[in-house]
């Protein structure tokens, strides 16, 4: 039996806006689960009605195997961290962190020593009687998350606790947040809007869309075995390519170039003969030069951007756009014609009409 799970959860508020559609998932106890979607897809509402603090319109959420739909916040044993550090700037580190405790009436001995433990694991012993003003963002943010740990209970949720963070802090706090997980080992629910949190600090993702659940898998599942072109070109950084067309004699133009759907869809081309198709490859699939069972794409370069590790060749053919990521030391130079090659393996053919993958 699941430790979590959410049966066909809808959440329609009184005017009529439905924001969560027919959401299923089943969480094992200890997964580190990650929702993530552009603003307004509904995975901050969602947590909210895991939380208690939503009511669930229709469906049924389980805790353990027991119907939680009609449980109080403090009922379900989940602490939760917002976005905000919602930190008390009267009271110390200490305080902050221990300020549930109190409340429960816990002793002032045991406090102190789930403190001191609680301090270790988030690396704030030298700062407990610091008060908020005097810590950097990052260390407000773990003291937020050391005032939900310390309650010691069943379930974590997450909601863009990050986002007030600049992109340095971000990436300390991300390793920490992943520490913190194993050292717990508690089950972590995680919103964000931002696709590498979820890439690196998922065990399973939750892509949502317009309310719906687009894909639930594992971040190689994501990555490598999109189901549909939303979820292609929301994973990933630089986002996937996609090369629209209509299919005539099993082929695509890209510029000049023509792409033989067949090599990669067989036979099943013939049923979308006449229809339109999304030709995808991702940025760094490509190989420079003219490879065997591949296809062969001759474009020009548009734009480059040396990144470091790798530079993202901005390329036209006719009116199509596309990215490409190559070695710096390959770097082509701008208003260069340049010939890449995708491999058979690394190319997706997804439905026009639909945008679902062809397998």
């Amino acid at each position: 039996m699941s430790y979590l799970t959410l049966k066909n959860i809808n959440k329609i508020y009184p005017n009529g806006y439905h924001a969560v559609h027919d959401f299923n998932l089943s969480i094992e106890k200890g997964e580190f689960i990650v929702f993530v979607g552009p603003s307004g897809c509904g995975k901050s509402t969602t947590l909210r009605m895991i939380a208690g603090l939503e009511d669930i319109s229709n469906g049924e959420f389980c805790i353990n195997g027991k119907r939680a739909n009609e449980m109080g916040p403090r009922e379900r044993e989940i602490a939760m961290v917002f976005q905000s550090y919602a930190l008390y700037p009267q009271m110390t580190v200490f305080d902050n962190i221990a300020f549930g405790l109190t409340l429960q009436g816990v002793d002032e001995d045991i406090i102190e020593e789930k403190v001191k433990n609680t301090a270790r694991i988030l690396g704030l012993t030298d700062y407990l009687d610091r008060f908020p003003r005097a810590l950097s963002g990052g260390q407000r943010q773990r003291v937020a998350i050391g005032r939900a740990i310390i309650r010691k209970v069943g379930v974590f949720l997450m909601d863009e606790p990050l986002s007030n963070l600049d992109a340095k802090q971000r990436v300390t706090m991300r390793s920490e947040i992943a520490q913190i997980h194993r050292n717990t080992g508690a089950t972590t629910i995680y919103v964000t809007h931002d696709q590498t949190e979820a890439m690196t600090l998922a065990d399973r993702i939750v892509v949502m869309k317009d309310g719906y659940v687009q894909q639930i898998g594992t971040p190689y599942e994501l990555y490598y075995q999109p189901v549909n072109v939303f979820v292609a070109g929301f994973i990933g950084e630089p986002p996937m390519n996609f090369i629209k067309g209509t299919l005539k004699g099993g082929k695509i133009s890209f510029g000049k170039n023509v792409l033989d759907v067949t090599k990669k869809l067989g036979d099943k081309a013939k049923k979308y003969e006449g229809k339109e198709i999304v030709f995808g490859f991702r940025p760094e699939a490509i190989e420079l030069g003219k490879k065997d069972n591949a296809y062969q794409i001759n474009a020009e370069v548009e734009l480059t951007e040396m990144l470091g590790d790798n530079t993202n060749v901005y390329i036209t053919a006719g009116d199509d756009k596309a990215i490409l990521k190559v070695d710096p030391h390959d770097t082509p130079a701008v208003d260069s014609n340049i010939d890449f090659s995708i491999p058979l393996s690394e190319v997706y053919i997804f439905d026009g009409a639909t945008e679902m993958v062809i397998k």
